[in-house]
């Protein structure tokens, strides 16, 4: 199973209406499966902040979060996804890791 598998099927506890798990590796210097995004809708986000839908996420993700670099998270309610219908693009990698040469 590849992690972004992994990833995805350990969101389902939040018994999202709407997932997407992308590898965004590629646009990324530190290799193979390392950063990925997640959009989650689901009502387990209603009256939560930004920090606490992200807290319910790595909770979620539990052991996972240490076998991975990076998580852009983009969480909604169902009625946020209603208005926003989709989440935002990721921004190009400007590199500054200490694998860059």
């Amino acid at each position: 199973m590849s992690m972004r598998e992994k990833i995805q099927q350990a969101l389902t506890a939040l018994q999202p209406e709407h997932i997407e798990v992308v590898d965004e590796s590629h646009m990324h210097s530190r290799g193979q499966e390392t950063h990925y995004k997640a959009v989650l809708v689901s009502e387990a986000f209603s009256g939560l902040n930004a920090v606490k839908r992200h807290q319910k996420v790595y909770a979620s993700l539990g052991d996972l979060m240490g076998q991975f670099h990076a998580l852009a998270l983009h969480t909604y309610t169902p009625q946020e996804w209603r208005e926003q219908g989709a989440a935002p693009d990721s921004p190009t990698c400007r590199g500054g890791s200490k694998h860059d040469h």
